[in-house]
């Protein structure tokens, strides 16, 4: 019984220890829980939504991945509802419609679209758009596995979902860029078209890449028949049109190259030709870019206008030789108008001033002859004038003008003519000085035109009111009103015409026609401008604006300009009286001049206004010095000097040009043509003397030829 128990225990306790069991213990152990360690990193992932169901599709496990996607937590989710639930209807439907088609069997919409080829074994990755708890969507890839048991029964689904919302930004991106580029290259591609040029481009071998529709148009030849062509062949000088490459690819540019295109058909084209080299992003040269333009009706019409120019020119010279013609006739014709002229008004002026005086009839008569004389001498000049200003040879010598001498001396040569027809003459009173920056001469010279005018053609009894106004623009304006029939529109708009009296030829009423011509250019050519204003049977107001003036430094008194420039003694107090000849038509400078050698008791004025007459004298009196002004009325200083410097009698005199033309190659121009020394307006009293003692000193040293010598200005 011990023993048999004993038997039983020992038979109990020496059953064998199987090592191998222990190893496959250890081994099942470790995979499971690899298994284990697996299934919570996949559970426990927030990268990826991890989605588990059972067959039917009701989620059984869903993770941190997917609470932190779609902002459920699990435990509203689990054994409620399916992954169709959470995922837009509408792509579930077009999925399911989708794959009966594929399939060829009928799916219904819902979770069976979401698994059906993973339920029959195939891999199964889509694109999906899910649900989030609060409404909002986003783009997801999913990928469906099957879950079966042992026996490969479905026991249920997992999906794996990633967001893809980035990816789907980057290819929306990238389609918008691939958009952008399409229309980048319409448009480019639409401008290229659009050009009017024929355009290319080039490799650097001078292979023809591209063109346009226009270079197609040129050439007769399609796009694929010219793409891969060389491009000197479509040209009558391929040397030349290669050479043009060679000159881009070396320059980098060219411009207006002509060449001559030749199409298919042989006809050939004109064109000029621009290019320049183009490169890619890595700045490597690419090729040439070049376009041609049809110039063949531009050289034609150049053709046309140089032959055009030539005749204009021919055309041009023969107006100018006949103006210069007629300008040179009028002149000689003026010039020897005025010698029997002078004699003619010098015997009838004899004639009336015959003791014992003429009878009344004679005097009539002489009466007649003068006053045709003075007529035809007026207008005499004033074709001479306008002679001058056409041909430009007219020349001013514009300075400050005081305009109440003027309008003084005016009033004096025209209150006779207004006597004659009791007509009142008004001008205004100066309050203090006023000047204007013209030629003095020429200002009188318009202003007695137009007072003449408004006294010839008024009413009897009537008014002639001479004004003058500041402008805005600080000139003086000058108005001369009349009472006379005032000139319609269409009269006024003929004012300003040579020779049109404005049918005033037959009102018994001299004139020529010429004045207020010759007036509206002087004024122009002082840099004023004239015009009219009338109204019919009230009168007219003629008037012309001028540049203020700025008062001369001669205009103060000797009192005031010897404290600025105090006078040196006199050169030689005990010397035998010598002449000084001044020619000078403006009365301010002559009176000035006249004050400054009234006190050298040394010296002799003899004064004269224009230049012929100064010249008569020189040779006359043989003074021993001579001032000259430049712009005088008749002839210019500079002629007067050529003409003193001919004659034997008077060519040793030096002579002193005075003049307002004061720039530099004034002066130079002065010099060169032989005065001794150049002085310039306004007159400094020091300068004016210490200019005498030079000329004198060298008139005493018995220099027979004078040397011109420039004083500083």
């Amino acid at each position: 019984m011990n023993n048999s128990d004993s038997s039983s225990c020992d038979d109990s306790s020496s059953e064998e220890f199987d090592p191998s069991d222990s190893v496959s213990f250890q081994h099942r152990r470790k995979v499971h829980l690899r298994a284990t360690a697996l299934r919570a990193a996949i559970i426990n992932s927030a990268n990826f939504s991890s989605i588990a169901t059972d067959e039917h599709g009701v989620i059984q496990i869903f993770n941190v991945g997917a609470e932190r996607m779609l902002g459920y937590d699990a435990a509203e989710v689990i054994d409620k509802i399916t992954p169709a639930d959470i995922s837009d209807p509408l792509e579930v439907v077009e999925r399911a419609k989708a794959l009966s088609v594929e399939l060829g069997t009928q799916i219904l919409p819902g979770f069976e679209a979401l698994v059906f080829k993973a339920s029959r074994g195939i891999e199964d990755i889509y694109e999906l758009t899910y649900i989030r708890k609060d409404g909002s969507r986003f783009p997801a890839v999913v990928s469906v596995t099957a879950l079966r048991d042992p026996n490969e029964a479905i026991i249920g689904y997992l999906l794996i979902g990633t967001d893809n919302t980035a990816r789907k930004q980057v290819e929306d991106e990238r389609m918008k860029l691939d958009q952008r580029l399409r229309d980048q290259q319409f448009y480019t591609r639409s401008l290229i078209e659009a050009n009017i040029d024929a355009i290319m481009t080039t490799d650097l071998q001078g292979i023809i890449t591209d063109v346009n529709r226009q270079m197609e148009a040129l050439t007769g030849c399609t796009r694929d028949e010219l793409i891969g062509a060389p491009f000197k062949g479509f040209f009558t000088d391929p040397e030349r049109a290669q050479a043009s490459i060679k000159l881009v690819l070396a320059e980098g540019k060219v411009n207006n190259y002509e060449l001559t295109a030749r199409n298919w058909d042989g006809n050939e084209t004109v064109v000029s030709y621009n290019a320049a080299t183009f490169f890619d992003r890595e700045r490597r040269l690419l090729g040439v870019f070049a376009a041609a333009r049809d110039v063949t009706v531009s050289k034609q019409l150049d053709q046309v206008l140089q032959e055009r120019n030539v005749d204009l020119q021919i055309a041009k010279a023969v107006a100018e030789k006949a103006n210069l013609s007629k300008s040179e006739f009028l002149s000689s014709m003026s010039h020897e108008l005025r010698s029997p002229l002078n004699a003619i008004l010098g015997f009838a002026q004899l004639l009336e001033s015959e003791s014992p005086p003429p009878t009344p009839s004679q005097l009539e008569s002489i009466g007649r002859i003068l006053q045709a004389g003075w007529h035809l001498l007026n207008l005499i000049n004033e074709i001479l004038d306008l002679a001058k200003i056409e041909s430009g040879k007219f020349s001013l010598s514009p300075e400050p003008v005081s305009l109440a001498e003027v309008f003084l001396e005016c009033r004096e040569m025209v209150e006779g003519l207004a006597r004659k027809r009791s007509i009142q003459l008004e001008f205004p009173r100066f309050e203090g000085r006023c000047f204007v920056h013209a030629d003095r001469t020429r200002l009188k010279q318009i202003l007695l035109n137009l007072l003449s005018n408004a006294i010839k053609y008024n009413r009897d009894e009537g008014v002639v009111e001479v004004s003058f106004s500041k402008t805005e623009t600080d000139e003086i304006r000058i108005e001369v009103r009349d009472t006379g029939e005032g000139l319609p529109r269409e009269k006024i708009e003929q004012l300003f015409q040579p020779f049109n009296r404005l049918g005033q030829e037959a009102s018994g009423e001299e004139g020529t026609g010429i004045g207020l011509v010759v007036a509206k250019q002087l004024v122009e050519m002082m840099g004023g401008r004239i015009g009219v204003q009338s109204d019919v049977g009230t009168g007219s107001v003629f008037w012309f604006e001028l540049m203020t003036g700025t008062e001369p430094k001669y205009a103060r008194s000797l009192e005031e300009q010897e404290h600025l420039d105090p006078v040196p003694d006199p050169l030689v107090p005990q010397a035998a009286v010598r002449t000084l000849l001044y020619v000078e038509d403006n009365p301010a400078n002559l009176s000035l001049v006249e004050q400054l050698v009234a006190r050298r008791p040394e010296l002799r004025l003899v004064t004269a206004v224009t230049g012929n007459l100064g010249i008569e004298l020189a040779r006359i009196h043989r003074p021993e010095l001579i001032l000259m002004d430049i712009n005088l009325p008749d002839i210019s200083g500079i002629e007067a000097l050529r003409i003193l410097r001919q004659d034997p009698s008077t060519s040793h005199i030096p002579i002193v040009a005075i003049s307002a033309n004061a720039m530099p190659h004034d002066i130079a121009r002065g010099l060169k043509a032989g005065f001794f020394l150049y002085l310039t307006k306004p007159i400094k009293i020091a300068e004016f003397n210490s200019t005498l003692d030079a000329a004198l000193e060298f008139v005493g040293k018995g220099t027979s030829t004078a040397i011109p010598v420039q004083v500083p200005v």
